[in-house]
């Protein structure tokens, strides 16, 4: 029987890849063409592009995208989003944030766009940091404060990476709580509850079918606060946070 299952789930994730290798293809001369309109507007077509294109994904792949919302989203007003990372599943589910009724910029890692044509869709979509390189960091902290200038919310994981340990969360990078507090903007903090059982980071083999869950919690003001006060803003939305996937995810 469980080499049976084992089989099973080999074919449905060829399955699952093959289509998102048909819809990245047919997706691919739309982002391109959406280049033509600028940043800004080619930039929010990418994003509407990108989400039909994970929306089609899911439903035939029998992925059931839901939003749980514990505080709604103000469409009018600008957010630095923020989440938990565990899986390469994250991306795919955050894109589902442009259903909001506003522009979004998600801060990826600048080694996904090595991938063939992937990485270049992906370099369109998102804007890109290196980590190790403090040229690059600097360069997208300015992309992300243009982008808020611009009328346009951002995504942080402030994990940075993968969270691989035992507990709901690592420790979390000062970036997203430095912009929030420079650019006035309040931060929203988001749950990814179901990504891990959906595709854990081990293996693209792992992928399954099922719910897959994003809890939107309450947002956290910014006003008043100063430099002096990221790490006590930093800590306040990581037990925000912390507890909400206590809760969801039966941590101890």
């Amino acid at each position: 029987m469980k080499l049976m299952l084992g089989f099973l789930r080999f074919i449905y994730c060829i399955w699952a890849f093959i289509w998102f290798l048909i819809l990245m293809l047919l997706s691919f001369p739309l982002v391109m063409l959406s280049l033509c309109f600028g940043k800004v507007k080619g930039g929010n077509l990418i994003y509407q592009i990108c989400k039909t294109w994970g929306l089609i994904w899911y439903f035939l792949i029998r992925i059931n995208y839901q939003p749980v919302w514990e505080v709604p989203v103000n469409a009018k007003k600008q957010y630095i989003f923020v989440a938990n990372h565990i899986s390469y599943m994250d991306i795919p589910q955050i894109l589902m944030l442009a259903e909001l009724g506003q522009p979004l910029r998600i801060l990826g890692k600048y080694e996904m766009v090595k991938v063939p044509i992937f990485g270049w869709i992906y370099r369109a979509a998102v804007i890109l940091v290196d980590r190790r390189n403090a040229q690059t960091r600097a360069k997208s902290v300015r992309a992300l404060k243009a982008a808020i200038k611009n009328g346009i919310s951002i995504f942080i994981f402030p994990e940075g990476t993968f969270n691989e340990t035992n507990e709901p969360l690592k420790s979390f990078f000062d970036g997203a709580f430095r912009i929030a507090i420079e650019t006035g903007t309040p931060i929203k903090p988001v749950l990814l509850i179901d990504t891990l059982e959906r595709l854990h980071y081990r293996s693209v083999f792992a992928l399954t079918p099922g719910k897959n869950r994003v809890v939107y919690l309450e947002e956290v003001s910014v006003e008043g606060l100063g430099m002096k006060d990221i790490a006590i803003l930093k800590q306040k939305v990581f037990d925000l946070m912390d507890e909400g996937l206590r809760r969801y995810r039966n941590y101890p």
